[in-house]
């Protein structure tokens, strides 16, 4: 149909004016496709109709075609782009629009407001699997393996230097009384020990570092070609 540029203008289609689109990735045309193909009479047809839709979905997002189930995924959204009122032979169980529509469950929290959060949820897993152990010596060594961590965790959130008379008091609330480190002698790991970063040497360190051999600071590496041809080269003078 043609129309002057006045009657044209009154034929524009406006954002405000349009239906919400259900996926917007696949754009406007796409979504236009599917609901000309919902209103389709011939069943026949509208399978044709369904299945050229799906290549024109597969074919913007090509690098999909391989992956297991990118077919099962085209039909799913194509039903959901249709409302579900998409009425075709899918090869894939159709999807229930009460399942998609379904809100999943409210997860459950392990602490809501734990008093120390410096110290992490890990923490006082831990502290519960040592109270479940017996006394021994590996009970032991791991209780102070749990004080250093927890000490470490304290000065990544306070940088000054903590007495080991507050870790053992804060390992004493959160066993509930059962660990109690107060009483003995037990030292823990130096603050600096804790907090030291190994710092690795780089590969542009190294081969920056004239004092490194085989560098290409000024040094090179012997070539065993060179070696052979040095040891052919004597033989024959001889």
């Amino acid at each position: 149909m043609q129309f002057t540029p006045e009657e044209a203008v009154h034929h524009l289609e406006y954002n405000a004016e349009r239906s919400h689109l259900i996926i917007p990735e696949y754009g406007r045309h796409l979504q236009k496709l599917i609901d000309q193909a919902t209103v389709i009479e011939d069943r026949e047809e509208r399978n044709k109709a369904a299945r050229y839709i799906i290549s024109v979905m597969g074919g913007l997002n090509p690098h999909l075609r391989d992956v297991p189930d990118f077919q099962h995924k085209l039909w799913d959204q194509i039903f959901i782009m249709s409302d579900f009122k998409l009425e075709v032979d899918s090869p894939y169980p159709i999807p229930n629009k009460e399942v998609l529509h379904q809100k999943p469950e409210r997860l459950s929290y392990p602490q809501n407001f734990p008093k120390y959060r410096f110290y992490g949820n890990n923490i006082k897993y831990m502290i519960d699997v040592a109270n479940k152990w017996e006394e021994s010596e590996l009970k032991n060594t791991l209780i102070k393996v749990i004080a250093n961590h927890m000490k470490k965790c304290y000065l990544s959130w306070n940088k000054d230097t903590v007495k080991d008379d507050v870790i053992f008091e804060h390992l004493y609330e959160l066993s509930g009384g059962k660990i109690n480190l107060q009483t003995t002698d037990e030292e823990l790991s130096n603050t600096t020990d804790l907090m030291r970063v190994n710092k690795k040497m780089s590969n542009k360190t190294q081969f920056n570092n004239p004092k490194i051999k085989g560098t290409s600071s000024g040094k090179t590496f012997n070539n065993p070609r060179n070696n052979n041809n040095n040891t052919k080269n004597n033989n024959n003078r001889k």
